[in-house]
Formats: C-alpha cells, sequence, structure tokens
C-alpha cells in the first residue's frame, strides 16, 4: 500500500486509539507483535492462517492490521532483490559534502536508481548511500561521472560488499514497559 493510498500518513490530527482505546497513537500490545512477526516471516499469509495460529477471530486479524496500516506501523511490501534486476555489486558509499549543498546532494542522490538507502550521518562522511550496480564498470561510472560531477561533493569512498552475510527485514519489536 502507497503513502498516497493512506488516508493520513503522518498521523496529524488522527483521532486514532491506541490498543485497548487508551487514546495513544502508536502503541501496540502482544497480538499485534505477534501478527507482525508471522507476516515478517511470511508478508502473504492470510488473515484466517493467522487467526488460527493465534486463536482469535479472522476479523480481529483484519481490524488490527488496517489499523496498523493506517497508522503507518507497519507497511507491507513486496522488495525485489537487486539480483532480479541484474544487480549484483553492492556498495557502501560514504560521502564528504559541503555543508550549505547537503540538501541539494541528498535530493540528487534521491533520484538516483541505484541508491537504495541514503543517510545524514555524523562522523567522517555527512552521506552515506547503500548502492547497487550491474557490473564494475556501471560503479565505476557512477562514482566518477555521478558523484564525480555533483556539486557539492567533496570526496568519495567506496567499499564493495563481498558477500551478504545477513539480509533482514525481520525487526524485533520490543514488549511494552
Amino acid at each position: 500500500m502507497s503513502n498516497s493510498k493512506r488516508p493520513n500518513p503522518q498521523g496529524q490530527n488522527s483521532k486514532a486509539q491506541g490498543p485497548k482505546g487508551k487514546g495513544r497513537r502508536g502503541l501496540i500490545d502482544d497480538v499485534d507483535r505477534q501478527i507482525v512477526a508471522i507476516l515478517q516471516e511470511d508478508g502473504r499469509t492470510s488473515n484466517r492462517e493467522i487467526g488460527r495460529k493465534l486463536e482469535v477471530s479472522e476479523a480481529t486479524v483484519r481490524n488490527r492490521i488496517a489499523r496498523l496500516l493506517t497508522e503507518d506501523l507497519i507497511n507491507i511490501v513486496a522488495v525485489p532483490t537487486p539480483r532480479a534486476v541484474g544487480m549484483t555489486v553492492s556498495a557502501i558509499i560514504g560521502i564528504s559534502v559541503s555543508l550549505r549543498q547537503i540538501e541539494d546532494v541528498i535530493t540528487a542522490l534521491l533520484t538516483k536508481s541505484e541508491v537504495r538507502y541514503a543517510g545524514l550521518a555524523t562522523g567522517r562522511y555527512e552521506v552515506i548511500i547503500e548502492a547497487f550496480f550491474h557490473d564494475q564498470e556501471h560503479l565505476l561510472e557512477f562514482v566518477t561521472k555521478d558523484l564525480g560531477h555533483m556539486d557539492g561533493v567533496t570526496s568519495v569512498e567506496t567499499s564493495l560488499i563481498l558477500r551478504v552475510a545477513k539480509f533482514s527485514y525481520e525487526w524485533e519489536i520490543p514488549p511494552l514497559s
């Protein structure tokens, strides 16, 4: 579901209730956690199957998933692997940027199809990206032509990912205190 289809993706002026009518947006209970855990394992699991596993009704599961989506607490998406589109080279790239041009640089990076993650950072680099490429020549072209000609970029350090040891979308949701 895209953000444009959500009634209120930022939750502004939301009157959504948390679990058990607590009136606090963003709270989830143990049933919500279990639903999320099942969907993290297989996002195609039916509401009926989730309800059976948790011993709750299908309607309960459907309503809870709808609330989690509406309150922008979860997303359910299919994510193709870079390999599916022939991108077999992965790199983490640290980019030093003139602070006056950092917003322009980050905006330009967001338009690049190779970039899958972009973050403003503290430390050695102002911007860190993860990007995928068809081959090393593609990476070289991206670094020299795209980044090398981008106003505000002062230096770049590229680290190739030789093998991915872990790749997961499973985030454990800590219990309420």
